[in-house]
């Protein structure tokens, strides 16, 4: 059998993932580093773990087998919280898989192995008093206070994802039929309602940029920019919400997720069908949207133990 060098392998598996997929640079990137530490580990395991002793420019795959796979997971397990283990986990069958079907190995080692049970986690949200705090915290005296308060208030206006704020053109905003375009995880497409105030927001903020920088609120580039004029990235919108947050007095850390695990909560809290929050989310499965059920219900045991007379 010819062997081809394990970098090699890897990068031809991640070009799929970006290709076939259409994950992101992100997930892709995610995808490799998990990759890079599981032949980091087969290198340094003792030959009794993995069959025979590896290298890592030329990992012996065909010669790995569940033992060596459930070595590397028990080596996890030392310093690593069970949501990661499940991610790594996930990320190496995936590789086999895609190397099964090329016909480099025969058989998924990964395949039959559970992924470790997750603990049930409670999303971080905010309360409404405290959502509104924020936002009316951020400053409107220059452009990039004014993207700021456009940016969050459409995180929690229509509860996308901070890669998909910061993914929005110029004319994917419908302010007529108060709707935006977004490109979600494996490029598809979805249009979600957007609400006055984060409408009136982002006017605001664009008619700035075009009056001192010269730049058409017509022009379909980027909707939120950095001082530089390019387009603002994910990292920036996270440290940019970490320090509204502290400033304005909020004992919790808060980040873009949060805004969007607070929006799915505050919907479901006023009634909103879980289908429909499903939607505006662009969750896939309905069960990933479901988490956030826990907060309401546990809001609405609340409610019932201080309202029914005879409980």
């Amino acid at each position: 059998m010819h062997r081809q060098p394990t970098a090699n392998l890897i990068s031809a598996f991640i070009e799929s993932l970006a290709v076939e997929k259409g994950y992101s640079e992100n997930t892709c990137r995610s995808y490799r580093n998990d990759l890079d530490g599981f032949v980091g580990y087969l290198s340094q395991a003792p030959a009794r773990v993995t069959g025979r002793k590896q290298t890592s420019d030329q990992v012996k795959f065909d010669q790995l087998d569940t033992i060596a796979i459930r070595g590397y997971l028990g080596w996890l397990h030392r310093t690593n919280k069970k949501t990661t283990i499940a991610r790594k986990l996930s990320a190496v069958r995936s590789f086999f898989k895609f190397l099964v079907k090329r016909g480099i190995i025969s058989d998924n080692p990964a395949e039959t192995i559970l992924t470790p049970k997750q603990e049930k986690s409670i999303p971080e949200y905010l309360p409404v008093d405290e959502m509104f705090r924020l936002l009316d915290s951020i400053q409107t005296g220059s452009i990039l206070d004014l993207r700021n308060r456009a940016i969050f208030e459409t995180l929690y206006s229509c509860g996308i994802r901070v890669s998909e704020v910061v993914g929005l053109n110029v004319y994917d905003i419908d302010f007529a039929e108060s709707t935006i375009r977004v490109l979600g995880k494996g490029n598809k497409e979805r249009i979600v309602p957007i609400g006055n105030k984060a409408l009136s927001a982002i006017r605001s903020y664009r008619e700035m940029v075009h009056r001192e920088w010269g730049i058409s609120t017509n022009h379909n580039g980027p909707v939120f920019l950095n001082k530089n004029k390019g387009r603002l990235t994910a990292r920036s919108v996270g440290r940019i919400l970490d320090s509204l947050a502290k400033s304005c007095g909020l004992l919790k850390p808060v980040s873009p997720h949060t805004m969007r695990h607070t929006f799915a909560t505050h919907m479901l809290d006023a009634g909103a069908d879980l289908r429909i929050v499903q939607e505006l989310l662009g969750h896939k499965s309905l069960s990933t949207t479901q988490k956030y059920t826990h907060v309401s219900i546990d809001r609405l045991m609340e409610t019932y133990d201080r309202a029914h007379p005879r409980k």
